[in-house]
């Protein structure tokens, strides 16, 4: 079992640090002349008052936070919810206050290329097990890092924490030996640490070489261009531990990973971190490339891989490895447009826009508009992402129905569908015929692994769908209101 965590200072007390600017996120938008704020991941309405109106306006024209505390209070919650990005701050924290640590198993070559583009950073070596650790130990040494031998092989999660037992410094950054950090990839990131309240913070991982211009476009290690907070259900629910930069001392014990995990160990660690009260941060300023799989063999192994950590997930964490978050109203609306019955839709669609209306009111001045931009909009705009979900946690049984004359059609729109639509967001240089195919294989080999997953653990927690069918609303000061919506229903 991985040590506890530190609790995080109270966020809804904590100052956000004066030096910092704040960009608006693109998902934000203002209602009421500006005194209701909608946006983050998941979707928050936040009621303010003329002049945090104001303050806000001077924010979006590159103003900094300040050092007056109710605004500081006010970023605070702003940033949490994802509804405003933070711009690094002073950057009370250099290059002398990390440690990197770097997991390696018979890479020496690539060891060798990552450890010469970290240069003079301080760096300890893990050798987990290699058939020939000397190999590790001579590049090691020749670049002045620090090398720790394991006698057995403990996995990136075990070789990480022994790793950790050598750090010393404030930070201690987590790079594995098949990446190659951009120069100045740590500038980005360590600013974000002035914040008290920040745990770790990711780069953007993007793909090494050629000639997987699939996987460049979708790799599952690269959380896309947008920086944001990093939680279950939000628009970036887990970053990889492929290049990680965490507080050294949150863990209060030896162990900061579970070691038990062969994989999904970072989804594990930040989601751990955040029940723990502490922020972790994406700033895909800062680029880490990653060298992927060399054939599509060894892809679809690895994203096979990949499905079979849902499980384990599950039994730590529960519904929030539901393949999909969804409103019961957006899925009333869709059942019922596949079963041909659009009025009927139409009246679930407006039946849950007057419910959330309701809700509204006494919060906004158009409570009707508001809860159609949430409802009825969430409603449109989650429908490809769930159904690409939904195709990728099922794609075994969608393979078999392409067998059976009635669900044949069913099976193949849900297979196409979500691959068409990708290709057509982003060729990736790829004709729609192959960049189809390799779609659809990339779902069935992470689908069977969710499905190995779940028989090895006997849970059927990844398989189901999380349905909710009410939001929750609270008062919550400064702001006065806030209201939380799920996430696939708002999109």
């Amino acid at each position: 079992m991985p040590s506890a965590l530190r609790p995080a200072l109270p966020q809804a007390s904590t100052p956000f640090p004066g030096s910092f600017t704040l960009t608006e996120d693109a998902s934000t938008r203002e209602f009421d002349r500006g005194t209701v704020l909608l946006g983050g991941s998941p979707l928050r309405l936040f009621r303010i008052s003329d002049r945090a109106r104001q303050v806000v306006a001077l924010w979006r024209a590159g103003g900094a936070v300040g050092n007056r505390r109710p605004e500081q209070l006010l970023a605070r919650r702003l940033v949490s919810a994802g509804s405003f990005v933070p711009q690094r701050g002073g950057g009370a924290l250099g290059l002398g206050d990390v440690t990197v640590v770097v997991p390696v198993r018979d890479r020496p070559a690539q060891l060798d290329r990552v450890l010469d583009a970290l240069g003079n950073l301080a760096c300890i070596v893990v050798d987990d097990a290699s058939a020939d650790a000397g190999a590790s130990k001579e590049v090691t040494e020749r670049h002045g890092a620090r090398f720790v031998g394991l006698a057995t092989n403990v996995g990136p999660a075990g070789a990480r924490n022994a790793g950790l037992a050598f750090v010393h410094t404030a930070l201690v950054a987590f790079v594995d030996s098949d990446c190659v950090p951009a120069d100045g990839w740590l500038g980005p990131l360590l600013g974000q640490f002035d914040d008290p309240l920040v745990a770790a913070v990711a780069p953007r991982i993007v793909r090494a070489g050629l000639p997987a211009r699939y996987e460049t476009a979708r790799s599952s290690l690269d959380r896309g261009g947008r920086a944001g907070p990093v939680r279950p259900g939000s628009r970036i629910p887990f970053v990889p531990s492929a290049a990680l930069v965490v507080r050294a001392d949150v863990a209060l014990g030896p162990d900061l990973f579970d070691a038990a995990l062969r994989g999904g160990e970072d989804v594990d660690l930040v989601w751990r971190l955040g029940e723990a009260g502490w922020d972790v941060r994406y700033e895909p300023s800062s680029t880490v490339a990653h060298e992927g799989p060399a054939t599509l063999r060894a892809f679809l192994a690895r994203r096979t891989f990949y499905g079979t950590t849902a499980a384990p997930l599950a039994r730590r964490h529960g519904a929030a490895l539901a393949p999909v978050h969804l409103s019961g109203w957006s899925l009333a609306v869709w059942s019922m447009l596949l079963g041909r019955r659009p009025v009927l839709a139409l009246a679930a669609l407006a039946a849950s826009v007057a419910i959330l209306a309701n809700r509204l009111r006494g919060l906004v001045r158009d409570p009707v508009g508001v809860a159609a931009h949430i409802a009825g909009g969430g409603t449109i705009r989650a429908a490809l992402p769930t159904l690409a979900s939904l195709t990728r946690a099922w794609s075994p049984a969608l393979v078999v129905g392409l067998v059976f004359r009635r669900t044949r059609s069913l099976s193949a729109v849900a297979l196409l569908v979500p691959a068409l639509s990708d290709w057509g967001a982003d060729r990736q240089g790829l004709d729609p015929a192959r960049a189809v195919a390799v779609h659809v294989a990339d779902d069935v080999a992470y689908g069977t692994g969710v499905w190995v997953g779940c028989a090895r653990e006997r849970t059927l927690v990844p398989l189901i769908p999380r349905v909710s069918w009410r939001s929750r609303v609270w008062s919550s000061p400064p702001l006065r209101h806030e209201l939380q919506t799920r996430s696939a229903e708002t999109g």
